[in-house]
């Protein structure tokens, strides 16, 4: 009998010591979890996807076309919508910009296009001087110089010259992903214009700031907007108002939009907006943008993309 009594009580330590290592083992594993999630809280991983494109409306955002591909972008304006049934809201006749933009490198983009809207050849130069990571630098900072040259034939008498058709824009493109579905960007912007034609008041020397929001509702959609504050501005222009949808196809996106301005390039729909939106001069109008890989891939890339 005493002998049965020790063989019970030694099982029942067996079992106590075992469920007591094995408790600790969880603890331990437990803990490892924890040290793993502190240590990815404290990696710094550059932000993805603050804007699902280059632009949101008109505007530049802080996104930066990947190196080695091309973005094939089509832009359209409509008529505006108060024109009525007859010319179909503003569906009748439309102005449209065709572009290329190209990265170059990680953090540097270049792009040509040309306008309807005055014949217009225009290119860019935006480089990202920071880009936002979690836990150090909260926002992305580009900086984008922009030309844009005016091939609109003009009276004789107004002798103008090749200079007098060259406008400049410099901008600070600063931007944030606030969390996974909102982010904002303000666009401190300057102007230049050689000479100026067909307006009066302004000057020569434009400042204006832009103001852009994102609002993602759910996987592939958002809602977005866009104005322009101008410090200064031409005689009967406004300033420009864009509000929208963009859906994300994966390699396409989809931009559709209603907005006061006809310019496609930062000069025309910052500075020579002649619509209002108290006046009902709204137009409709939709970008696409295609992604195309043009560069080689180095070997372990394509787990990348």
């Amino acid at each position: 009998m005493q002998h049965a009594f020790k063989s019970v009580l030694a099982i029942v330590c067996l079992v106590l010591s075992s469920h007591i290592a094995f408790s600790q083992e969880v603890d331990l594993f437990k803990m490892q979890d924890s040290a793993n999630a502190a240590q990815s809280a404290t990696r710094k991983e550059p932000v993805i996807n603050t804007f699902y494109s280059t632009r949101l409306v008109n505007s530049h955002t802080v996104e930066i076309t990947g190196k080695g591909s091309m973005d094939f972008r089509i832009n359209h304006r409509f008529a505006p919508v108060n024109t009525g049934l007859y010319n179909m809201f503003g569906l009748d006749a439309a102005s449209m910009r065709m572009g290329f933009d190209f990265g170059i490198a990680n953090n540097l983009m270049v792009g040509i296009g040309r306008s309807t809207f005055f014949k217009e050849l225009d290119g860019f130069v935006k480089y990202r001087v920071v880009h936002q990571q979690e836990g150090a630098a909260p926002v992305s900072v580009a900086l984008l110089a922009s030309l844009a040259y005016r091939t609109l034939d003009m009276d004789p008498t107004l002798k103008v010259t090749g200079s007098d058709r060259t406008f400049f824009t410099g901008q600070v493109l600063i931007g944030s992903k606030l969390n996974s579905h909102t982010s904002l960007q303000i666009s401190p912007t300057y102007t230049h214009y050689n000479r100026v034609l067909f307006y009066s008041g302004g000057s020569q020397d434009l400042f204006s700031i832009g103001f852009l929001g994102r609002q993602r509702i759910s996987k592939r959609i958002s809602l977005t907007a866009e104005y322009f504050l101008q410090t200064n501005r031409f005689n009967g222009t406004y300033d420009p108002l864009s509000v929208g949808v963009d859906i994300n196809t994966g390699g396409h996106v989809f931009q559709l939009h209603f907005t006061n301005s006809t310019g496609m390039n930062e000069h025309t729909f910052i500075h020579e907006t002649t619509g209002s939106w108290g006046n009902g001069d709204i137009r409709w109008g939709f970008n696409i943008s295609r992604i195309f890989h043009i560069g080689r891939k180095k070997k372990g890339d394509w787990a990348k993309s």
